[in-house]
């Protein structure tokens, strides 16, 4: 397992919160998500051959920006 950290703009509410979580948990191999709409910050738990690129693809297709 391997955790990843990413900085997502655009979220300003729980309901965004829950967007974001919600994308990721769909992809194969996450395991957990908690995104956090103060710091702009997303992190993932989730199996080594998930790649970060697929990660900020999904979160993109939603209308955030990943810095």
């Amino acid at each position: 397992m391997k955790e990843i950290t990413i900085k997502v703009n655009g979220m300003v509410c729980g309901g965004c919160e829950n967007r974001v979580q919600n994308a990721l948990k769909t992809i194969k191999g996450i395991k957990k998500v908690v995104a956090d709409h103060a710091s702009g910050m997303v992190t993932i738990t989730c199996r080594e051959q998930i790649s970060e690129l697929e990660i900020k693809e999904k979160i993109q297709a939603i209308g955030f920006e990943v810095v």
